[in-house]
């Protein structure tokens, strides 16, 4: 038995009930949630020039240390988000299944999130 690096490494919390650790990736067709940590320190680091929608789950965007801005993509499919919700350490917020959102950071932050990752879809944002 050996702890798992967060950092390094994802949990898996698979659909037969057993929890093990995986590779972190954006998507994947894993049976079940996936819970991830990353320590960021740009913008580039979160993807801030794409939005992201999963289509089978909300997502929790946890932020342990640090802050970041939460972009919301307007429903009706403007590229134009509204305005940001902020995230310090210790909060989270879940963006609703099939949301297109997009981060921003205060600065170098530690991130955590949850989610179903099958069918994730990145889009680039328009400049």
């Amino acid at each position: 038995m050996n702890p798992i690096d967060m950092f390094a490494l994802g949990i898996n919390l698979n659909d037969d009930g057993t929890v093990l650790p995986g590779p972190r990736r954006m998507s994947g067709d894993s049976d079940g949630w996936t819970v991830a940590a990353f320590h960021v320190e740009t913008d580039e680091d979160v993807h801030g020039d794409h939005w992201e929608m999963h289509p089978e789950a909300d997502e929790a965007v946890c932020v342990l240390n640090g802050g970041a801005r939460l972009y919301l993509r307007p429903e009706d499919g403007q590229e134009e988000p509204q305005e940001p919700v902020t995230l310090t350490s210790g909060t989270a917020f879940v963006v609703p299944r099939g949301r297109w959102h997009r981060l921003e950071l205060d600065g170098p932050s530690d991130l955590m999130s949850i989610t179903l990752r099958r069918g994730t879809r990145l889009e680039r944002r328009l400049a």
